[in-house]
């Protein structure tokens, strides 16, 4: 048996080693996304990349013992796969042919304006209060500086194709957070993302093929360094980073956690400008400076619930009385689940 001092070494040890995962690990996977679709097809690149991170997460949790979805959970996967894979991660890596990785980093750190929208405007579960509505317009004016071709400091325009995909992406996953209250998912987090991939995987597959990515495609013209970055991918961004955010959902308190989403746009931009080439001027830095404080306005921004929250009654017994299990499947895009979080242990400690 060790000495209490030393586990609390190991356990100090492996927090920090978590964090480290979640902060530089998922910041480097954009400009991974980046050098993958530049000889990979996006919707091809995404589809091999959730669909081999679906199978090992699935087949990891079954050899642990946990129950596979019912017919109506992966109904539900399914649905979440289409906003969250296809019409979010399709587009964000259709995006990143177009827009350096930095700047999609930065912009898809947007989501929780979008959330805070959706709350207000259409779960209505959230009041409009100043602080908000300040961060509101900050993240706006910061997205606006970056995609700006009239504000540019010397740098040079962002693709305007590029930069809508980012909102819509961002919106779409936004949408699916929403949805995410209503729908049967797994009980265990881990099942449901990989469900959640899994499924994704096999529709970014299936619109590759519809939209023609297979013709002209040869995989042996492949480089080693486009293979190295799906790997990467595959097992450093999803595998690895979501089983560290896992164990820090479980052993940190959740707004300690939720930092990631300050440090993960910032580490991507510059990794893509140290690794990748990409500009870094003063448009980058000012308009990524607004959208994290935008992110830290909402984020802190203390709940003032609207009347009451819509109650919602499934069908399948085996979901009443439970909290809504949000979709947690990768990077930069788990601000909801975290805030949730929050607010469950806050409601729990004041009672």
């Amino acid at each position: 048996m060790l000495p209490m001092e030393t586990t609390h070494r190991l356990d100090r040890l492996k927090t920090l080693l978590a964090f480290a995962i979640i902060y530089f690990v998922w910041g480097s996977t954009f400009l991974a996304i980046r050098m993958g679709v530049h000889e990979v097809p996006p919707f091809l690149l995404a589809g091999i990349r959730f669909s081999a991170a679906g199978i090992v997460l699935y087949l990891w949790m079954r050899a642990r013992g946990t129950a596979s979805p019912v017919f109506r959970e992966w109904a539900s996967a399914s649905l979440l796969a289409v906003l969250i894979f296809v019409l979010d991660y399709g587009l964000f890596f259709w995006a990143e042919q177009r827009v350096p990785s930095g700047i999609a980093a930065v912009m898809m750190a947007t989501i929780p304006a979008f959330m805070a929208l959706a709350e207000i405007l259409i779960l209505r579960t959230q009041r409009l209060t100043l602080r908000l509505g300040l961060g509101l317009l900050v993240g706006i004016g910061g997205v606006a500086i970056l995609v700006s071709r009239s504000v540019g400091f010397g740098e040079g325009p962002i693709n305007t194709s590029g930069a809508l995909a980012l909102v819509v992406a961002a919106i779409s996953w936004s949408l699916a957070s929403v949805l995410t209250r209503k729908l049967a998912l797994p009980e265990s987090k881990v099942m449901s993302s990989g469900a959640q991939m899994l499924a994704g995987g096999v529709l970014l597959t299936v619109t590759a093929a519809m939209l023609g990515e297979f013709r002209g495609f040869h995989i042996r013209a492949v480089s080693s360094g486009a293979w190295f970055a799906l790997a990467y991918l595959i097992f450093a961004g999803s595998v690895i980073g979501f089983t560290a955010y896992v164990w820090l959902i479980h052993h940190e308190p959740p707004t300690k956690v939720g930092t990631y989403a300050y440090v993960n746009p910032v580490v991507a931009v510059l990794v893509g400008y140290f690794l990748g080439g990409e500009a870094l001027g003063a448009r980058t830095v000012l308009g990524t400076f607004l959208v994290l404080t935008s992110v830290v306005l909402i984020r802190t921004t203390a709940k003032k619930e609207a009347k009451s929250e819509p109650s919602v009654k499934p069908a399948d017994s085996r979901y009443r009385g439970q909290p809504p299990r949000p979709s947690v499947s990768d990077p930069a895009f788990l601000s909801i689940f975290i805030r949730r979080r929050h607010l469950e242990t806050r409601r729990t400690s004041a009672g």
